[in-house]
């Protein structure tokens, strides 16, 4: 059950038992849907705009990995307690918040005078992204009912996965157009408009909910899932760039240890009846644990691929980055046409959505590590097109379904709490991937040609959506 106070300023107050939740219009759909894109857009429009910082900064190539790792762990580590804070003060208020502090961390990295600034404005935009972004799912899953339910979740894991591919698309372009002259500095700062684009409908037109019986934070439990991310999550993405150090190996050795102290303490606290930050008894639900278990490989597959086609692109073939950028579009117009067509076909066909989703992307996979195996360097964006297309559209009818499953039986009480799991889950897998598949890419083109080095790191990322597929045939045929 959820509360609502609509359009007001003031802490929730309880519903009556058996009051109807707060509905979420169409207009607050698209707006809070907008309010989403923007985090998830800015976690890879940096990436075209990297060349150019580290010309105008003079940033080596670490600096340029913490403008990218620090936006990204920052966002990891606080968005479980982002989904929390939604349940506990309201989702409204805190998705507003978080939009314009948002905004107000992207002015700040628009105008970092120095590299170092620059990463300290993308840790705190990292912060305030995971304020955010939770506020969104939880919003959807409280405010909304049956199918009209899942057509939300449905767009917002189409936003999702449009916000990552466009993000490089806008990136490409905005660098490109050299707006006013701000060359870099307008990949964040169009940040700022959207904001003012987003913030007066949002006023208007998002209800507010919040969970029935808001429980006390779980600080130890916070500040120890916070701890493991960080020890996992910094070595594998910075450590590469920085030679290996010492610190990334203890970083990684102290991870299953901070893992294990974190999942006792949340178990001693539920036991003794508190509620802890991630309630053990919240993963005993089959959907959201077959669900997470799938969003793995799917995200940190699709992290690694987008690193991996831009430095390729960009790099091995000396594109431009609107060229580059547009290489993607395929990927993205198909991955869209997808995600409307889901729900109708999981109407008729059920979670098994997924596993044929996984097959096509694979197939995608296996066109695109054919076209860089046999015609680099002649390799050109119509080339890729076909491969590019079809992966996309194998990924369309994944994610947006596994978002739905992930949270079909999870209690509007604990939205926040399941939101910020699964979006955890994501943001993590999307870093993983980028640490492990790009780090792979890397060093075989350091010793390889770099079409082999694309076609062998696009062949991992295959068995990767084969073994998907395999395990989706284990989630529930049908779906909330």
């Amino acid at each position: 059950m959820t509360t609502t106070t609509h359009r007001s300023r003031t802490r929730p107050a309880p519903l009556a038992p058996g009051a109807p939740a707060p509905a979420l219009g169409s207009l607050g759909l698209f707006t809070v849907l907008l309010g989403a894109a923007l985090p998830l857009v800015d976690f890879f429009i940096v990436n075209v705009a990297l060349p150019s910082i580290g010309r105008d900064l003079g940033a080596d190539e670490s600096l340029l990995e913490l403008v990218v790792a620090g936006y990204g762990l920052a966002y990891a580590v606080l968005l479980v307690l982002g989904g929390r804070l939604g349940d506990l003060f309201g989702r409204r208020r805190l998705f507003l918040v978080g939009l314009v502090a948002f905004g107000v961390t992207s002015l700040l990295c628009g105008l970092a005078p120095g590299a170092w600034s620059l990463v300290a404005a993308r840790v705190a935009q990292g912060a305030t992204a995971a304020l955010l972004l939770p506020q969104v799912l939880a919003t959807l899953h409280s405010s909304t009912t049956g199918a009209r339910r899942a057509r939300a979740i449905g767009l917002y894991g189409a936003t999702t996965g449009l916000a990552f591919v466009t993000g490089q698309i806008l990136g490409g372009l905005l660098v490109a157009a050299d707006v006013a002259g701000l060359g870099w500095r307008a990949v964040f700062l169009v940040n700022v408009p959207a904001v003012l684009l987003v913030l007066p409908p949002a006023l208007r037109t998002v209800p507010e909910t919040r969970a029935a019986a808001p429980a006390p934070l779980d600080v130890r439990g916070t500040v120890l899932l916070a701890l493991a991310l960080v020890s996992l999550l910094a070595p594998l993405t910075e450590g590469r760039a920085a030679g290996w150090p010492l610190w990334t190996w203890g970083a990684l050795a102290a991870f299953p240890l901070l893992a294990a102290a974190f999942w006792r303490t949340e178990r001693h606290t539920e036991l003794r009846g508190g509620t802890p930050l991630v309630p053990p008894s919240l993963l005993r639900l089959t959907p959201l644990r077959r669900g997470l278990v799938l969003v793995l490989p799917l995200s940190g597959g699709f992290g690694g691929f987008i690193l991996v086609i831009a430095v390729a692109l960009q790099q091995g073939l000396e594109l431009g980055p609107v060229a580059s950028g547009a290489a993607l579009a395929p990927m993205a117009l198909a991955f869209f046409a997808a995600s409307l067509a889901g729900p109708r076909l999981v109407a008729r066909w059920g979670t098994r959505v997924v596993p044929a989703g996984a097959v096509l992307q694979a197939a995608g996979l296996g066109m695109l590590a054919w076209t860089a195996w046999h015609s680099w360097p002649d390799v050109t964006p119509w080339t890729l097109a076909p491969g590019m297309a079809v992966a996309g559209l194998g990924q369309g009818l994944q994610l947006p379904v596994l978002f739905r499953v992930v949270l079909a039986e999870v209690p509007s009480d604990r939205a926040g709490v399941g939101s910020g799991v699964m979006v955890t889950t994501q943001q993590s897998a999307l870093a993983l991937g980028v640490a492990t598949l790009g780090s792979l890419f890397l060093t075989l083109a350091a010793t390889a040609p770099m079409g082999t080095a694309l076609a062998t790191t696009l062949l991992v990322q295959l068995a990767l959506a084969l073994l998907t597929a395999l395990y989706a045939l284990r989630l529930p045929r049908t779906t909330a």
